[in-house]
């Protein structure tokens, strides 16, 4: 028996399956990707810092390609990794991308509202 058939009976709440669960979440990483570079620039145009050093150093060495470069090569690890997990464990990968990067949007928003 497989890792993915012993969790075959579990069921999300309703009608959510583990896929569209994953699915969903990755056009959340892709919403939030664009809302975080978005609001970053944004936010750095009105005079803000990158607190992350090592965005900071990217951004401020590369620009906005430095940025996509950087948040390309996270979702390129993800998906590098996403065909190591069973199944039913996937989910995490584009959950792990989505949460954090979801929360720096609010951040930026927050911050931005502070200065204008």
């Amino acid at each position: 028996m497989s890792l993915d058939e012993g969790y075959a009976s579990r069921r999300l709440p309703g009608e959510l399956t583990p896929q569209t669960l994953e699915r969903a979440l990755w056009l959340l990483v892709a919403l939030s990707l664009v809302g975080d570079v978005v609001t970053t620039f944004v936010g750095l145009q009105l005079g803000l810092a990158e607190s992350n050093p090592i965005a900071r150093n990217v951004i401020y060495s590369y620009g906005l390609a430095g940025m996509l470069a950087m948040k390309g090569a996270a979702v390129g690890i993800g998906l590098a990794c996403r065909p190591l997990l069973p199944q039913v464990y996937r989910v995490i990968v584009p959950a792990g991308l989505a949460i954090p990067w979801t929360v720096a949007v609010g951040i930026n928003l927050y911050m931005i509202s502070r200065v204008v």
